[in-house]
């Protein structure tokens, strides 16, 4: 349960979430993301205005159109391939042309280093590949502000580091990130603000600019 949590992030910036299990790291990624409600206070993320309660679905379709989220697990539809699967929400929610779309997942792909994998389905690829896979499904919708939750934790330290080179790239080019994890060292790496949550409070915020980040490419 999370209680009297105020957080700022600005345009561009990395902010990593930090803390032990139960914390409330989780919970608050899913209060951003609409996956969750909350009682009281309320969410301002990418131009969307979250309120204590319900959401009705019209304002869960437009905010997860800004807001994309990266889960432990990979979520990838087994019967479609890498392509398939990072094509399928620009075609069916942006209205996106097939081949359009195909030609930007095509470019995703390479982009998390995974071009010559685009026809292959996810039970033939590393756990480690899949995650990418996620992430370009994500980056698909050109979200304004991407969420991760813990999305190494799953995966050995060589798979693990795959991830976070992308994950470090999007920092460098300017996404606006909030990421929960437990890798202390990498959230000082990426990360502008690293915000400690301990028994669902914030028990520490420290800041600063590392280099690469600061591009605006994103809204809170």
């Amino acid at each position: 349960m999370l209680s009297d949590v105020s957080l700022t992030v600005a345009e561009g910036d990395v902010t990593a979430l930090v803390g032990p299990s139960g914390g409330g790291k989780s919970t608050l990624l899913r209060c951003l993301n609409g996956l969750d409600g909350f009682e009281s206070g309320e969410v301002m993320i990418a131009g969307h205005r979250l309120l204590a309660g319900s959401h009705s679905p019209d304002v869960l379709e437009a905010l997860r159109q800004d807001v994309g989220m990266v889960f432990q697990q990979f979520n990838l539809f087994p019967h479609m391939t890498a392509i398939e699967n990072v094509s399928l929400s620009p075609r069916v929610v942006r209205r996106l042309p097939a081949g359009e779309a195909r030609s930007q997942a095509m470019r995703l792909l390479e982009r998390v280093g995974l071009g010559s994998f685009a026809d292959a389905r996810p039970a033939t690829l590393s756990g480690g590949q899949q995650q990418r896979v996620a992430i370009a499904r994500a980056l698909a919708m050109k979200p304004r502000v991407m969420l991760f939750d813990e999305p190494t934790s799953a995966l050995d330290p060589a798979m693990a580091a795959e991830v976070l080179d992308v994950i470090l790239g999007l920092a460098r080019a300017g996404q606006t990130m909030m990421i929960v994890t437990h890798d202390h060292l990498f959230a000082r790496r990426a990360a502008a603000n690293v915000v400690e949550l301990v028994g669902g409070r914030v028990t520490a915020v420290s800041k600063k600019t590392p280099p690469g980040t600061g591009v605006p490419g994103g809204a809170h």
